[in-house]
Protein backbone atom coordinates (compact mmCIF):
# COMPACT_ATOMS: atom_id res chain seq x y z
CA UNK A 1 0.00 0.00 0.00
CA UNK A 2 1.21 3.22 -1.11
CA UNK A 3 1.02 6.34 1.76
CA UNK A 4 -0.79 8.92 1.08
CA UNK A 5 1.07 12.20 2.23
CA UNK A 6 -1.04 14.28 3.47
CA UNK A 7 1.61 15.92 5.48
CA UNK A 8 2.93 17.47 3.31
CA UNK A 9 2.63 21.42 2.84
CA UNK A 10 4.31 21.79 -0.46
CA UNK A 11 2.98 22.36 -3.68
CA UNK A 12 2.30 19.42 -6.30
CA UNK A 13 5.19 18.41 -8.86
CA UNK A 14 3.27 19.41 -11.65
CA UNK A 15 2.78 23.06 -10.11
CA UNK A 16 6.79 23.56 -10.89
CA UNK A 17 7.29 25.59 -13.92
CA UNK A 18 10.06 23.79 -14.50
CA UNK A 19 11.04 24.30 -18.08
CA UNK A 20 10.46 28.17 -18.22
CA UNK A 21 12.50 28.59 -14.67
CA UNK A 22 15.95 26.51 -15.98
CA UNK A 23 15.33 29.31 -19.07
CA UNK A 24 15.21 32.28 -16.63
CA UNK A 25 17.89 30.96 -14.90
CA UNK A 26 20.44 30.49 -17.40
CA UNK A 27 19.17 33.93 -19.06
CA UNK A 28 20.06 35.64 -15.58
CA UNK A 29 23.55 33.87 -15.81
CA UNK A 30 23.86 34.78 -19.74
CA UNK A 31 23.37 38.65 -18.18
CA UNK A 32 24.29 39.11 -14.88
CA UNK A 33 26.39 36.32 -14.25
CA UNK A 34 29.29 38.03 -13.03
CA UNK A 35 27.36 39.33 -10.30
CA UNK A 36 24.68 36.49 -9.42
CA UNK A 37 27.59 33.96 -8.65
CA UNK A 38 29.68 35.82 -6.75
CA UNK A 39 29.14 37.13 -3.23
CA UNK A 40 26.71 40.18 -3.19
CA UNK A 41 24.77 42.18 -0.81
CA UNK A 42 22.85 40.66 2.06
CA UNK A 43 19.82 42.52 1.45
CA UNK A 44 19.54 40.90 -1.79
CA UNK A 45 19.38 41.15 -5.87
CA UNK A 46 18.90 44.92 -6.41
CA UNK A 47 16.16 44.27 -9.26
CA UNK A 48 14.25 42.34 -7.56
CA UNK A 49 14.57 43.88 -4.28
CA UNK A 50 13.64 47.60 -6.28
CA UNK A 51 10.39 45.47 -7.54
CA UNK A 52 9.29 44.51 -4.14
CA UNK A 53 9.85 47.77 -2.77
CA UNK A 54 7.82 49.39 -5.60
CA UNK A 55 4.81 46.79 -5.10
CA UNK A 56 4.89 47.64 -1.33
CA UNK A 57 5.33 51.45 -1.72
CA UNK A 58 8.60 51.60 0.36
CA UNK A 59 12.10 52.28 -0.20
CA UNK A 60 14.55 49.59 -1.18
CA UNK A 61 16.37 49.72 2.44
CA UNK A 62 13.46 48.38 3.72
CA UNK A 63 12.96 45.16 1.54
CA UNK A 64 15.70 42.47 2.61
CA UNK A 65 15.32 39.05 0.70
CA UNK A 66 15.67 36.01 2.61
CA UNK A 67 16.98 32.21 2.08
CA UNK A 68 13.09 31.42 1.69
CA UNK A 69 10.62 33.19 4.42
CA UNK A 70 11.62 30.64 7.65
CA UNK A 71 15.53 31.68 7.51
CA UNK A 72 14.31 35.34 7.89
CA UNK A 73 11.99 34.29 10.45
CA UNK A 74 14.87 33.23 12.77
CA UNK A 75 17.20 35.89 11.92
CA UNK A 76 14.48 38.35 13.34
CA UNK A 77 13.44 36.19 15.91
CA UNK A 78 17.38 36.31 16.92
CA UNK A 79 17.61 40.27 16.66
CA UNK A 80 13.91 40.47 19.49
CA UNK A 81 12.59 37.48 20.73
CA UNK A 82 15.54 35.99 22.63
CA UNK A 83 14.29 35.49 26.24
CA UNK A 84 11.23 38.00 25.31
CA UNK A 85 7.50 37.50 25.24
CA UNK A 86 5.82 36.48 22.20
CA UNK A 87 2.52 36.13 21.48
CA UNK A 88 1.49 33.67 18.64
CA UNK A 89 -2.19 32.38 17.16
CA UNK A 90 -3.72 29.50 18.61
CA UNK A 91 -2.77 27.28 16.96
CA UNK A 92 0.09 28.77 14.51
CA UNK A 93 2.98 26.93 12.25
CA UNK A 94 5.11 24.69 14.16
CA UNK A 95 8.51 25.62 12.94
CA UNK A 96 8.36 29.20 13.94
CA UNK A 97 7.19 28.01 17.64
CA UNK A 98 10.02 25.71 17.79
CA UNK A 99 12.42 28.21 16.79
CA UNK A 100 11.39 30.72 19.31
CA UNK A 101 11.20 28.21 22.08
CA UNK A 102 14.69 26.69 21.47
CA UNK A 103 15.46 30.80 21.61
CA UNK A 104 14.08 30.69 24.97
CA UNK A 105 10.93 33.03 24.12
CA UNK A 106 7.92 32.96 26.60
CA UNK A 107 5.64 32.15 23.49
CA UNK A 108 2.20 33.02 24.50
CA UNK A 109 -0.96 31.92 22.03
CA UNK A 110 -3.88 34.19 21.51
CA UNK A 111 -6.75 32.38 20.82
CA UNK A 112 -8.38 32.06 17.07
CA UNK A 113 -11.86 31.46 15.82
CA UNK A 114 -13.41 30.69 12.31
CA UNK A 115 -12.65 34.17 11.34
CA UNK A 116 -9.17 34.53 12.99
CA UNK A 117 -7.30 35.67 15.56
CA UNK A 118 -9.32 37.30 17.97
CA UNK A 119 -8.65 40.93 18.94
CA UNK A 120 -10.59 40.50 22.37
CA UNK A 121 -8.13 37.84 23.31
CA UNK A 122 -5.00 39.74 21.57
CA UNK A 123 -6.05 43.26 23.57
CA UNK A 124 -6.33 41.15 26.87
CA UNK A 125 -2.84 39.69 26.64
CA UNK A 126 -1.71 42.94 25.28
CA UNK A 127 -3.00 44.35 29.00
CA UNK A 128 -1.82 41.79 30.55
CA UNK A 129 2.45 40.52 31.70
CA UNK A 130 5.37 42.06 30.06
CA UNK A 131 5.17 43.72 26.87
CA UNK A 132 5.56 41.14 23.99
CA UNK A 133 8.26 41.98 21.34
CA UNK A 134 6.16 40.17 18.55
CA UNK A 135 2.73 39.42 17.44
CA UNK A 136 3.66 36.73 14.82
CA UNK A 137 0.42 36.35 12.80
CA UNK A 138 -0.21 34.21 9.83
CA UNK A 139 -4.05 36.28 8.44
CA UNK A 140 -4.18 34.74 5.34
CA UNK A 141 -5.07 30.96 4.34
CA UNK A 142 -3.31 30.36 7.55
CA UNK A 143 -0.70 27.49 8.45
CA UNK A 144 -1.98 25.40 9.73
CA UNK A 145 -5.78 26.29 10.21
CA UNK A 146 -6.61 27.61 6.62
CA UNK A 147 -8.47 31.00 8.07
CA UNK A 148 -8.50 33.97 6.75
CA UNK A 149 -8.24 36.76 9.46
CA UNK A 150 -11.68 39.24 8.42
CA UNK A 151 -11.31 42.39 7.26
CA UNK A 152 -12.94 44.39 10.40
CA UNK A 153 -10.76 41.93 12.47
CA UNK A 154 -7.40 43.07 10.71
CA UNK A 155 -8.29 46.63 11.10
CA UNK A 156 -9.48 46.57 14.94
CA UNK A 157 -5.58 44.35 14.63
CA UNK A 158 -3.66 47.33 13.13
CA UNK A 159 -5.36 50.05 15.93
CA UNK A 160 -4.54 47.63 18.88
CA UNK A 161 -0.60 47.26 17.36
CA UNK A 162 -0.39 51.39 17.03
CA UNK A 163 -2.20 51.59 20.48
CA UNK A 164 0.61 49.19 22.37
CA UNK A 165 3.48 50.18 20.06
CA UNK A 166 3.51 46.97 19.36
CA UNK A 167 5.75 44.99 16.09
CA UNK A 168 3.68 42.98 14.05
CA UNK A 169 4.99 40.21 11.45
CA UNK A 170 2.21 39.47 8.81
CA UNK A 171 3.59 36.51 7.69
CA UNK A 172 1.68 35.97 3.52
CA UNK A 173 3.42 32.78 1.82
CA UNK A 174 -0.37 32.09 0.53
CA UNK A 175 -1.98 35.31 0.39
CA UNK A 176 -2.05 35.21 -3.91
CA UNK A 177 -3.02 31.47 -3.94
CA UNK A 178 -6.49 32.20 -3.84
CA UNK A 179 -8.93 30.18 -5.46
CA UNK A 180 -12.28 32.54 -4.65
CA UNK A 181 -13.13 35.37 -3.25
CA UNK A 182 -11.45 39.27 -2.92
CA UNK A 183 -7.91 39.83 -0.77
CA UNK A 184 -8.70 41.72 1.78
CA UNK A 185 -5.75 44.80 2.88
CA UNK A 186 -3.09 43.11 4.27
CA UNK A 187 -2.29 44.58 8.11
CA UNK A 188 0.62 45.99 6.39
CA UNK A 189 -1.69 47.91 4.07
CA UNK A 190 -3.84 48.97 7.08
CA UNK A 191 -1.43 50.34 9.34
CA UNK A 192 0.25 52.66 6.59
CA UNK A 193 3.55 50.20 6.54
CA UNK A 194 3.93 50.37 10.07
CA UNK A 195 4.00 46.79 10.89
CA UNK A 196 6.96 43.94 9.33
CA UNK A 197 5.98 42.15 6.49
CA UNK A 198 7.09 38.80 5.00
CA UNK A 199 6.76 36.40 2.07
CA UNK A 200 8.52 34.33 -0.80
CA UNK A 201 8.41 32.57 -3.69
CA UNK A 202 7.83 28.93 -2.28
CA UNK A 203 4.10 28.43 -2.53
CA UNK A 204 4.10 30.81 -5.90
CA UNK A 205 7.13 29.56 -8.31
CA UNK A 206 8.92 26.81 -6.07
CA UNK A 207 10.19 26.04 -2.79
CA UNK A 208 13.85 25.41 -4.66
CA UNK A 209 14.47 28.82 -5.48
CA UNK A 210 14.80 29.73 -1.95
CA UNK A 211 13.39 33.11 -2.48
CA UNK A 212 11.65 35.05 0.56
CA UNK A 213 11.60 38.86 1.34
CA UNK A 214 10.93 41.33 4.41
CA UNK A 215 9.52 44.36 4.72
CA UNK A 216 10.80 46.12 8.08
CA UNK A 217 10.71 49.39 9.63
CA UNK A 218 14.15 51.37 8.31
CA UNK A 219 16.44 50.39 11.71
CA UNK A 220 15.37 47.47 12.30
CA UNK A 221 16.08 46.45 8.46
CA UNK A 222 19.59 47.86 8.88
CA UNK A 223 19.56 45.57 11.70
CA UNK A 224 18.55 42.47 9.89
CA UNK A 225 20.65 43.12 6.91
CA UNK A 226 23.66 42.86 9.18
CA UNK A 227 22.82 39.94 10.94
CA UNK A 228 22.29 38.29 7.41
CA UNK A 229 25.92 39.26 6.00
CA UNK A 230 27.05 37.50 9.30
CA UNK A 231 25.31 34.36 9.32
CA UNK A 232 25.44 33.68 5.81
CA UNK A 233 27.43 36.63 4.04
CA UNK A 234 25.36 36.69 0.43
CA UNK A 235 21.30 35.42 -0.42
CA UNK A 236 21.16 33.04 -2.84
CA UNK A 237 21.61 35.55 -6.43
CA UNK A 238 20.94 33.05 -8.75
CA UNK A 239 17.54 32.12 -7.14
CA UNK A 240 16.62 35.78 -6.70
CA UNK A 241 17.61 36.76 -10.48
CA UNK A 242 16.17 33.83 -11.49
CA UNK A 243 12.36 34.90 -9.54
CA UNK A 244 13.03 38.33 -11.43
CA UNK A 245 13.56 37.18 -15.00
CA UNK A 246 10.16 34.85 -14.63
CA UNK A 247 8.37 38.16 -13.36
CA UNK A 248 10.13 40.53 -15.92
CA UNK A 249 9.14 38.32 -18.71
CA UNK A 250 5.14 38.35 -17.48
CA UNK A 251 5.58 34.66 -16.89
CA UNK A 252 4.67 35.31 -12.81
CA UNK A 253 0.67 35.75 -13.12
CA UNK A 254 -0.43 32.98 -15.94
CA UNK A 255 1.73 30.26 -13.88
CA UNK A 256 -0.12 31.72 -10.67
CA UNK A 257 -3.31 31.42 -12.64
CA UNK A 258 -2.38 27.42 -13.93
CA UNK A 259 -1.20 26.72 -9.93
CA UNK A 260 -4.04 28.04 -8.53
CA UNK A 261 -6.63 25.82 -10.54
CA UNK A 262 -4.68 22.62 -9.77
CA UNK A 263 -4.82 23.74 -6.62
CA UNK A 264 -8.20 24.55 -6.40
CA UNK A 265 -9.29 20.86 -7.62
CA UNK A 266 -7.38 19.95 -4.61
CA UNK A 267 -8.79 21.43 -2.39
CA UNK A 268 -12.56 20.67 -3.46
CA UNK A 269 -12.09 17.40 -3.44
CA UNK A 270 -10.60 17.72 0.21
CA UNK A 271 -13.46 19.31 1.24
CA UNK A 272 -15.79 16.84 -1.09
CA UNK A 273 -14.08 13.29 0.74
CA UNK A 274 -14.27 14.92 4.44
CA UNK A 275 -18.07 15.55 3.99
CA UNK A 276 -18.10 11.79 2.39
CA UNK A 277 -16.21 10.21 5.16
CA UNK A 278 -16.07 12.29 8.09
CA UNK A 279 -19.84 13.49 8.44
CA UNK A 280 -18.93 14.17 12.61
CA UNK A 281 -16.14 15.92 12.13
CA UNK A 282 -15.90 19.57 11.96
CA UNK A 283 -13.10 21.57 9.36
CA UNK A 284 -12.72 25.05 8.00
CA UNK A 285 -13.33 26.31 4.01
CA UNK A 286 -10.58 27.80 2.88
CA UNK A 287 -10.88 30.35 0.08
CA UNK A 288 -7.10 29.42 -0.94
CA UNK A 289 -3.80 28.53 0.58
CA UNK A 290 -2.62 24.53 1.35
CA UNK A 291 -4.48 23.23 4.60
CA UNK A 292 -7.73 22.47 6.04
CA UNK A 293 -7.85 22.19 9.70
CA UNK A 294 -10.00 19.20 11.37
CA UNK A 295 -11.79 18.85 14.34
CA UNK A 296 -12.32 15.68 14.96
CA UNK A 297 -15.38 14.23 17.31
CA UNK A 298 -14.93 15.54 21.10
CA UNK A 299 -12.57 13.30 23.29
CA UNK A 300 -10.89 11.57 19.99
CA UNK A 301 -7.12 11.88 20.25
CA UNK A 302 -5.84 12.81 16.71
CA UNK A 303 -2.09 10.73 17.81
CA UNK A 304 -3.98 7.64 18.38
CA UNK A 305 -6.13 7.95 15.30
CA UNK A 306 -3.04 8.39 13.07
CA UNK A 307 -1.18 5.68 14.75
CA UNK A 308 -4.36 3.31 13.61
CA UNK A 309 -4.03 4.91 10.24
CA UNK A 310 -2.36 2.78 7.54
CA UNK A 311 -1.38 4.25 4.16
CA UNK A 312 -1.42 8.27 5.43
CA UNK A 313 -0.02 10.84 6.55
CA UNK A 314 -1.47 13.56 8.35
CA UNK A 315 0.01 16.22 11.83
CA UNK A 316 -1.85 16.40 14.62
CA UNK A 317 -2.91 19.35 15.62
CA UNK A 318 -1.07 19.27 18.99
CA UNK A 319 2.18 20.08 16.57
CA UNK A 320 0.47 23.45 16.28
CA UNK A 321 -0.20 23.97 19.99
CA UNK A 322 -3.88 23.05 19.19
CA UNK A 323 -5.94 21.03 21.03
CA UNK A 324 -5.73 17.16 20.95
CA UNK A 325 -8.40 16.29 18.84
CA UNK A 326 -7.35 18.27 15.87
CA UNK A 327 -5.55 17.54 12.80
CA UNK A 328 -4.15 19.79 10.06
CA UNK A 329 -4.70 18.33 6.03
CA UNK A 330 -2.73 19.57 3.17
CA UNK A 331 -4.54 18.92 -0.14
CA UNK A 332 -1.41 20.57 -1.94
CA UNK A 333 0.63 17.87 -2.56
CA UNK A 334 -1.03 14.77 -3.63
CA UNK A 335 -3.87 14.22 -6.52
CA UNK A 336 -7.81 14.45 -6.29
CA UNK A 337 -7.94 10.93 -6.20
CA UNK A 338 -5.21 10.37 -3.51
CA UNK A 339 -7.12 12.99 -1.75
CA UNK A 340 -10.38 10.81 -1.37
CA UNK A 341 -8.78 7.69 -0.51
CA UNK A 342 -6.46 9.22 1.95
CA UNK A 343 -9.02 10.86 3.57
CA UNK A 344 -11.19 7.62 3.74
CA UNK A 345 -7.85 5.75 5.27
CA UNK A 346 -8.33 8.30 8.42
CA UNK A 347 -11.75 7.68 8.29
CA UNK A 348 -11.73 3.97 8.62
CA UNK A 349 -8.86 4.26 11.59
CA UNK A 350 -11.14 6.84 13.30
CA UNK A 351 -13.96 4.72 13.64
CA UNK A 352 -12.01 1.39 13.99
Amino acid sequence: MDTIALARGVPAPECLPVAELADCARAAIERDGRTILSYGPAGGYGPLRGLLAEQHGVEPARVVLTNGGLQGFVLLAQLLARGQRVLVEKPTYDRPLKILRELGADVDAVEMDDEGLEPDALEAALRSGPKPALLYTIPTFQNPSGRTLSTERRGRVAELAAEHDLLVLEDDPYGRVRFEGDAPPSLFELSGGSTAYTSSFSKTVGPGVRVGWFVLPHDLAKQFEASATATYITPVLLGEAAVYEFIARGSFEPNLGRVNGLLKARRDAMLAALERHLPDARWSHPQGGFFVWVELPEGTNAVDVLDRAEGVTAVPGTDFGGEPNTLRLAFSYVSPDEIDEGVARLAAALYA
